[in-house]
């Protein structure tokens, strides 16, 4: 069996093209049955047999059939063959192509099903992209590829240049797809660190419980302009906000800024609790701050807003006398916090929509494509890996808990920003 790499002088190396044994469609035919099955589970073979046999096709119909002593035209003439390649199942492997040339011109006339053959399928492109996503780095694809000995191994370089080709069509379908389609009632925002930058990422929740990753930005969570810029982009591609919103979100004054001012009346602030009580015990000294957790964890927990905003209002009393900035922290957007508690939805989907974790865990995700990554060249590679993760993710995404009582959750947001009698109206 023949080598792909041969070593040439002392720790060098160069690619040769070697030729691929092709199946003729007669040898094909005359396999007996167990040949057939070994050959149909080769489909690289078959793979290029149909190729061969596709040129083959469009030089007879050019230039006549084979050893024909009347030629099909006066002008196009077979010219015997050249080496050349055509994509497989992620390789490029060897094959001749036929010549046919033009005889008064004097010029190769170019056969249009090679053109089609060498050039990257998206199907091809798709197989690279999970390929690299899924852990195989661009510097040992070469020797992970061959399925076929005959094959070229594809050196680093070419499928970095491939997957950066298909990377940027992947953001830019993914940055362009119309969401005029979903029916969303809940929208997550948060942002993810790539190296210096940030990018904030949209997820939104449709009536069914599916997670739908709908666009991202570059810019952090304080960058009120940019941020709005975003959420009316999401708004020009069809978003629908008409029904009501419910947006769940970290701390970040100027992603809360940018809701308000984009979304106005159709959209209701779901506050983290987690990172609102991660921010109070982060004023408390250690010994104190278990204890800390454990209480607001608790009133959090309370069934009612009643219950809750009571014993919240209790540790913050308590904070007032021990720690004023803790206490301030608390009373920050407090009330945000128990937006499903008054809406009177919190037993019902509070497990899913009360924090950020929804995003968070899609995000988690994401690292575990991206950590391989260990130096961020620029914006555009930040983005391209994200755009395919998310979009590799996505099909995969799990229900949230509690998508049975949406319907309810709808209906307690409509009923709190007066949607329902704003639509009778109309």
């Amino acid at each position: 069996m023949r080598r792909v790499m041969e070593k040439v002088g002392q720790g060098k190396k160069k690619r040769v093209l070697k030729p691929v044994a092709v199946l003729s469609r007669e040898e094909y035919q005359g396999l007996e049955v167990n040949g057939r099955v070994e050959a149909i589970q080769s489909l690289m073979q078959l793979g290029l047999m149909a190729v061969q046999e596709e040129m083959e096709r469009e030089v007879e119909h050019l230039a006549g059939a084979l050893r024909s002593r009347v030629p099909h035209g006066k002008d196009l003439v077979r010219y015997g063959s050249n080496p050349g390649s055509v994509k497989l199942a992620g390789q490029r492997v060897g094959i001749r192509v036929p010549r046919v040339r033009n005889q008064p011109r004097g010029s190769e006339v170019p056969l249009e099903s090679y053109q089609k053959f060498r050039q990257q399928s998206g199907e091809v492109q798709e197989q690279l992209v999970k390929q690299v996503l899924y852990g195989l780095s661009c510097r040992n694809y070469e020797s992970a590829s061959q399925k076929l000995p005959e094959a070229i191994g594809m050196s680093a370089s070419s499928i970095s240049r491939e997957f950066i080709e298909a990377t940027a069509q992947r953001l830019k379908e993914f940055q362009q797809r119309d969401l005029s389609g979903l029916d969303l009632v809940a929208l997550w925002l948060d942002g993810k660190s790539f190296a210096e930058d940030t990018l904030v990422i949209a997820v939104g929740l449709t009536m069914q419980g599916e997670k739908i990753p709908l666009g991202f930005v570059q810019a952090g969570t304080e960058n009120e302009s940019v941020l709005g810029a975003f959420l009316e982009e999401l708004i020009h591609r069809g978003l629908q906000v008409e029904q009501g919103l419910l947006v769940v979100l970290d701390g970040g004054k100027g992603l809360r800024a940018a809701v308000k001012k984009v979304f106005q009346h159709r959209a209701l602030v779901q506050r983290c609790q987690w990172h609102k009580r991660e921010n109070v015990v982060g004023y408390l000294a250690k010994s104190e701050q278990s204890a800390m957790r454990k209480k607001l964890q608790r009133a959090y927990e309370k069934a009612t807003y009643t219950e809750a905003r009571t014993e919240l209002n209790r540790i913050l009393k308590s904070l007032q006398q021990t720690n004023l900035s803790a206490a301030k922290s608390l009373q920050e957007g407090l009330e945000e916090t128990l937006t499903l508690h008054r809406l009177g939805c919190f037993t019902k989907v509070g497990i899913s929509l009360k924090t950020t974790n929804g995003i968070e865990s899609l995000l988690s995700q994401v690292e575990r494509y991206c950590r391989k990554v260990t130096y961020w060249k620029n914006s555009s590679q930040k983005q391209r890996w994200l755009a395919s993760a998310l979009m590799d993710i996505e099909p995969r995404l799990n229900r949230v808990k509690g998508y049975q009582h949406l319907r309810l959750l709808r209906e307690a947001i409509q009923k709190e920003l007066n949607i329902s009698r704003q639509i009778q109206v109309a």
